[in-house]
């Protein structure tokens, strides 16, 4: 079982963050746009269950996603699943009308540019995303996907980049719920 340890902070200055980023040796891989269509459950809240089920569009690619309940109070460390789908609009549409018709329903979309990094530190590879969000801002997310039995040394890591890169007040909150406390608390058909 995989669980994803991230912490997740609001940027002021891209730029310098980039710049201490590279300074410490972390390696850019891609710059993309993502697309992420949250979905609720027909028979649960996700909201009060702190579940996610997400369909996520990269380019051509496509991936669903499920991310479980967080498992502490500092970071969103949870357990995730993801698979892989066919490639193309026609799939991304083909996996959410499936979803529509076992009666998921859509909450909203979440947009967002992200440039990804990777940085090894700690003698742990992190995934370093630093994410332009429509609606909501700069974020950066540090992230380590690793077993139960590591998610101690992996959140250490984590509070330690953290804190070398002068990051301060994470924020817990998934995009979806920023975006929905930033609409209001509203869910959307159609964002």
């Amino acid at each position: 079982m995989a669980i994803e340890v991230e912490q997740k902070f609001r940027v002021p200055d891209v730029a310098d963050l980039e710049r201490r980023l590279l300074a410490l040796g972390a390696q850019h891989r891609e710059t993309a746009e993502q697309t992420d269509h949250y979905f609720a459950h027909p028979g649960r809240d996700f909201a009060k269950t702190d579940e996610a089920l997400r369909l996520r569009r990269i380019g051509e690619f496509n991936f669903i996603t499920y991310k479980g309940p967080k498992l502490d109070a500092t970071t969103k460390t949870r357990r995730e699943i993801e698979i892989g789908l066919a490639d193309g609009q026609a799939a991304a549409t083909d996996a959410a009308e499936l979803l529509s018709a076992i009666g998921f329903t859509t909450v909203a979309e979440v947009c967002k540019r992200r440039q990804d990094f990777t940085l090894t530190w700690q003698g742990q590879p992190i995934g370093v995303s630093l994410d332009d969000v429509a609606e909501l801002g700069d974020f950066v997310e540090l992230e380590i996907v690793t077993s139960p039995a590591e998610v101690d040394r992996a959140r250490q890591s984590l509070a330690s980049l953290a804190a070398e890169l002068d990051l301060r007040n994470g924020e817990r909150r998934s995009y979806l719920e920023l975006l929905l406390a930033a609409r209001g608390g509203r869910g959307q058909n159609h964002v």
